[in-house]
């Protein structure tokens, strides 16, 4: 009974099987789509705690990941430097107070004098090594040629031209000549020169090698000059186009003297502490007016602005 069924089943099967193969070419069997299932992958040995946490450290996440066998990368705090100039002004030059010789006889006189003569010994050895790089520095003629690179950059500030600005300030100099002058404008002009610039001081420091040099000359410069500073309104600031002011400025000079390519170029200033202060910028404030309608003119309705209330501030 169990052979016949067999034999019965197995002819069904065959012939099942060559009906399916002869309807290939007029059945579209089409396959089902792969179902794809998320599948949890490996867990994670190291957790970044959650925002907001009590025990909030830097020790305690680089110890969860040493425990873990995690390894922190380490974080180098570096500062890029630009070798092309230095970072500051090396010994910078005390001007005398008032800008005058004390008496000798007076024991701030003779203090002073035993300093000039300790700074113009350091500065004739500046200048001996600065010649060695620049035969052509010469302390007579040099003033001349800082003070026309002065009057250059500040032309080029002026006009806002970085390229020419770059090439006559060093990198130190230049944010903090451009500081702030956002939506301004400046108007500058040099008038005279009251007294013939004249070199004060002189230093040849190094940087980062013995035989990496630098010149630092510091000029005495006393001059008469127009400064104007307007609002991006047009509103003037400080200054005026028609007052000219004495200006007595203690300049720095530098240059990369090992760089056969390199130039003298404006390093920085030197204010004194007994120096004026300067003069205050004039700021200018919204007077709050009548609102008008439209169709009316503020001249028509005669409206007085308001003076402000004297205000007693307590020392």
């Amino acid at each position: 009974m169990a052979v016949p069924l067999r034999r019965t089943l197995i002819a069904l099967h065959r012939a099942t099987c060559n009906n399916l193969k002869s309807a290939d070419g007029w059945v579209d069997v089409r396959q089902p789509h792969p179902l794809v299932v998320p599948v949890r992958g490996k867990k994670r040995h190291f957790i970044p705690p959650a925002v907001g946490i009590k025990e909030k450290t830097k020790a305690d996440p680089e110890a969860r990941a040493r425990a873990a066998g995690l390894v922190f990368r380490q974080q180098y705090v570096e500062r890029s430097i630009n070798i092309s100039c230095t970072a500051g002004i090396f010994d910078p030059y005390i001007p005398p107070e008032g800008d005058a010789r004390l008496s000798t006889l007076s024991r701030e006189g003779l203090k002073q004098r035993t300093e000039q003569l300790r700074q113009s010994a350091a500065s004739q050895l500046a200048i001996r090594k600065i010649k060695e790089h620049d035969p052509l520095f010469n302390t007579k003629t040099f003033p001349e040629l800082a003070q026309d690179i002065f009057i250059q950059a500040h032309m080029a500030l002026t006009q806002f031209n970085k390229e020419k600005l770059h090439s006559l300030v060093t990198e130190r100099c230049y944010p903090e000549m451009t500081r702030g002058n956002r939506l301004k404008t400046i108007r500058w002009s040099f008038v005279e020169s009251l007294e013939p610039p004249r070199v004060v001081h002189a230093r040849c420091p190094d940087m980062v090698t013995k035989t990496n040099l630098y010149g630092q000359v510091t000029l005495r410069m006393h001059s008469r000059q127009i400064l104007a500073l307007y609002d991006r309104f047009g509103r003037l600031l400080l200054g005026s186009e028609d007052e000219p002011k004495d200006v007595l400025e203690y300049l720095v000079v530098e240059r990369h003297v090992v760089n056969p390519y390199g130039r003298w170029r404006l390093h920085g200033k030197i204010v004194p502490a007994w120096a004026p202060p300067k003069d205050p910028i004039t700021k200018t404030v919204l007077i709050p007016g009548p609102k008008l309608k439209p169709g009316e003119d503020f001249d028509a309705l005669q409206f007085e602005v308001p003076k402000p209330q004297s205000v007693q501030w307590s020392k």
